[in-house]
């Protein structure tokens, strides 16, 4: 057996260059080949030119044991992924009978007329092996070349996953008979990406060598990959198992969830547990943190509501915050965050409230209050608990990091 096959993913097209569509087959791709066992090293977009895909093919051949090409397979003069393969491979195009009798009932069927561009389409290069498209007219084409595999497939994201659900990967794995990869995420919120390793450091350093961690962070939170490759699909997910068992007393704080987790349904799965409501406050975040909870299917089991009370005026009259505090410290204080929170657990009639309320930018700082100041809160039935957020000077980035921390804060105390 192999004991490593890799794969390289090559997207062609200049719409996708262009920033027209956006390219979702590379991922799909990546994660299917790793559910099987190769490991995709390199992915690479090149547009509709023979000089560019000829340049990463080659590129392509020597980084990896599988090439996966996707797009330029349609019957214009624009898709020249075909007559590229063929410069490419050294052969000519020869029309290939079983393709041209899919394609003419591809036709047939839906009562429509052939042309000679649609008849092109069965034409392939010499080389190649035949793939049959149940769901449109491009071919797939399979090529072993100099020790390698390349696979070419059309753009069209359900005609691709369509093909290498039930052709491409189970091909792939008779041909390589690859190893097993098998992935754990561990999920984190409210710890930075260093601090963490920090903490995790000696636990990382005794991992086994087929045992490797990947540090995946995002807005508020640190992924954690685990990664492990082996023959033993069990042995694999018990050693897993036990290594995340042996880390979690060093970050349990930190931890919320694994694998396909989020923290908006976790959130949902404490208050159901709890048999409690939510009501929202939100003023710099405008309805984004009520947006993650109503992701989540059910959530109307618990969620009762939210007031964006993004006015002063709509704080006092909805919220019951008072105008003296207003006048004192203003909307952007530990005092109005706590009003608002307790407040809109009154108003809504709700177990929790949770409130947001800060200086989101760019513009609106003052000196005492510079942009990204932001002050966040959870009223439970036992406490009110206020949080100081100190965030940067871009507004997308703070709504997403105000609301991933609320929704931590939310966890942290419903897990007491």
């Amino acid at each position: 057996m192999t004991n490593s096959i890799s794969a390289e993913v090559v997207t062609i097209g200049d719409e996708i260059l262009f920033g027209q569509i956006t390219d979702t087959n590379t991922q799909w791709i990546g994660t299917e080949l790793t559910n099987i066992g190769i490991r995709v090293v390199r992915k690479s977009s090149v547009g509709d030119q023979a000089s560019a895909i000829l340049a990463v093919l080659r590129e392509a051949h020597d980084r990896a044991n599988v090439i996966i090409i996707t797009g330029g397979l349609g019957p214009t003069k624009d898709d020249i992924t075909k007559k590229t393969l063929c410069d490419y491979f050294g052969v000519g195009m020869v029309r290939n009978e079983t393709a041209l009798a899919v394609v003419t009932g591809f036709f047939e069927k839906r009562g429509r007329p052939m042309t000679d561009l649609n008849r092109g389409q069965a034409d392939l290069p010499a080389n190649a092996v035949y793939i049959q498209n149940d769901w449109g007219t491009a071919p797939g084409m399979w090529f072993e070349h100099d020790g390698r595999v390349y696979v070419s497939l059309p753009g069209v994201p359900f005609e691709m996953k369509n093909l290498m659900t039930h052709r491409i990967l189970p091909k792939l794995q008779a041909h390589f008979n690859p190893p097993i990869i098998k992935h754990k995420m561990i999920l984190t919120a409210g710890i930075g990406e260093s601090f963490l390793a920090e903490r995790i450091e000696a636990w990382e350093d005794a991992l086994p060598p087929h045992i490797r961690l990947a540090y995946l962070p995002s807005f508020g939170g640190v992924r954690l990959r685990l990664t492990a490759t082996g023959t033993d699909d069990a042995l694999l997910s018990r050693e897993l198992n036990q290594q995340v068992a042996s880390v979690l007393p060093i970050i349990e704080q930190y931890v919320y969830g694994y694998d396909d987790d989020t923290l908006e349904r976790i959130v949902g799965q404490l208050l159901n547990a709890k048999q409690w409501t939510l009501g929202i406050a939100e003023s710099c975040t405008g309805g984004a943190v009520s947006a993650r909870i109503t992701s989540v299917p059910g959530s109307s089991a618990y969620f009762q509501g939210s007031v964006v009370s993004y006015s002063n005026d709509v704080k006092v009259s909805q919220l019951g915050v008072s105008p003296d505090t207003l006048a004192t410290v203003g909307a952007v204080s530990e005092e109005t965050i706590r009003q608002m929170a307790e407040g809109v657990g009154k108003a809504l009639n709700t177990d929790v409230g949770i409130a947001t309320s800060g200086i989101a930018g760019p513009d609106g700082g003052t000196p005492d209050k510079p942009v990204g100041t932001i002050w966040i809160a959870v009223a439970t039935p036992a406490e009110t608990r206020t949080r100081l957020l100190t965030l940067s000077q871009y507004r997308d980035q703070n709504i997403q990091l105000t609301t991933t921390y609320l929704l931590n804060l939310l966890r942290e105390q419903l897990e007491k």
